[in-house]
């Protein structure tokens, strides 16, 4: 595979097709060892490649979207309407209320939805879910991010307006609720976290009498990765944490990253070295936009790729390496002194950086970067760098 990189266009990121089917089989096996019928919904936000969400939806996979766009791009790509699962408060009313006559899975998420329920036809009945609020910091605060780790999602059940928009709903007539939404990403993604949420849940279904015939969990799963929690130890905790009375619902999950991330990987290269205060400072074709975005990381999973075979002198100074942009904290990583010199042309390949890169890379300077597929030992080029016609496109001026 690195003799091959060495002659892929750059900047470029690579999606490993067997490694995303892998994940996406791996994570049904587990499931399906346990509950009947479980849904595994593809986040679409974490990473919406057309490729991406066409080869999830051949495996089997729904589409979890947030907004109306998510919603006919799902469409466009060619998902079954009713294997969409519409979550979020930027829904259309015209999508929301086309979904739930298609049979989606639709989750009521604020109190204009509930309003536009009304607008259904009464000539038959319709099924929804309901998102119930999930304070991490109350639950479970060894996973919070920080103190008083709330959200702004859903209809909380101590404030009462749950089970208000609950009785809103059933007064309805003709709509059932069949479905709750419980979805929160703790920092830690443990499994203990999911299984409080489980037992929070739990005895709010039991105690409110709701009939439902499933449960979406959410998303915020690790992938496949040494020393963290592995699938099937997610779903047995899922198992272990229900009442009996509740084994039989459909489980639904929403893996984003569990799925995405390790089959994505980022390879830029380099153009430019120069000396100066005691660094050296090695320019770079690509950005940290494209595999950082949120500027949060110290270090990455990473490969350097020499374009010669010749062995390398030691730097005396830092090797900070660095992207394209103006940016002055475009700065990637740094090389310790005593690290063999990088030279231009050498390539540096990021590994799993798959999850909400590619949806959160900002058009800035150098717009979106070509996309290859890897299968076997083949490349083939799935989306073309954008240029300034993709730019200009919708532009009236």
């Amino acid at each position: 595979m690195d003799t091959i990189n060495m002659h892929l266009g750059t900047p470029c990121f690579i999606l490993d097709k067997e490694e995303l089917i892998r994940n996406i089989k791996e994570f049904r096996t587990a499931l399906e060892s346990e509950f009947k019928a479980p849904v595994v919904g593809y986040s679409v936000k974490t990473n919406s490649l057309p490729e991406v969400l066409k080869l999830t939806k051949e495996y089997g996979c729904y589409a979890e979207v947030v907004s109306y766009h998510e919603y006919g791009l799902a469409l466009k790509v060619g998902f079954d309407r009713s294997h969409i699962i519409y979550n979020g408060p930027l829904k259309s009313k015209a999508t929301f209320l086309q979904a739930i006559e298609d049979g989606a899975m639709v989750n009521v998420e604020c109190w204009r939805e509930i309003d536009w329920l009304r607008e259904l036809p009464r000539c038959r009945n319709y099924e929804i879910g309901i998102r119930l609020n999930i304070n991490i910091s109350q639950i479970s605060p060894e996973d919070e991010a920080h103190p008083k780790d709330d959200s702004r999602f859903g209809f909380s059940y101590e404030s009462g307006e749950f089970m208000k928009a609950v009785n809103e709903i059933t007064e309805i007539g003709n709509i059932d609720l069949v479905g709750i939404h419980t979805h929160r990403e703790p920092q830690t993604r443990s499994v203990r976290f999911y299984q409080r949420v489980i037992g929070y849940v739990s005895k709010i279904i039991l105690d409110s009498k709701l009939h439902l015939k499933y449960w979406d969990l959410g998303g915020g799963f690790f992938g496949i990765m040494p020393g963290k929690p592995t699938y099937q130890q997610y779903v047995e905790g899922f198992y272990n944490a229900l009442p009996p009375s509740l084994r039989d619902i459909r489980i639904v999950v929403e893996p984003g990253n569990a799925i995405v991330a390790s089959a994505f990987d980022y390879l830029m290269e380099v153009i430019d070295i120069k000396q100066h205060d005691g660094n050296i400072y090695v320019c770079t074709d690509g950005t940290r936009n494209d595999v950082d975005p949120f500027f949060h990381k110290s270090d990455y999973f990473k490969e350097f790729l020499r374009n010669d075979t010749e062995k390398r002198a030691l730097a005396d100074k830092p090797q900070i390496v660095n992207g394209l942009s103006c940016l002055e904290y475009d700065r990637l990583f740094t090389l310790p002194e005593g690290s063999p010199l990088l030279k231009i042309e050498d390539r540096i390949l990021f590994r799993r950086v798959g999850a909400y890169t590619m949806t959160l890379s900002p058009l800035f300077i150098h717009y979106f970067p070509k996309v290859y597929i890897k299968e076997r030992d083949s490349f083939s080029l799935v989306r073309e760098e954008w240029d300034v016609e993709q730019f200009i496109a919708k532009n009236n001026y």
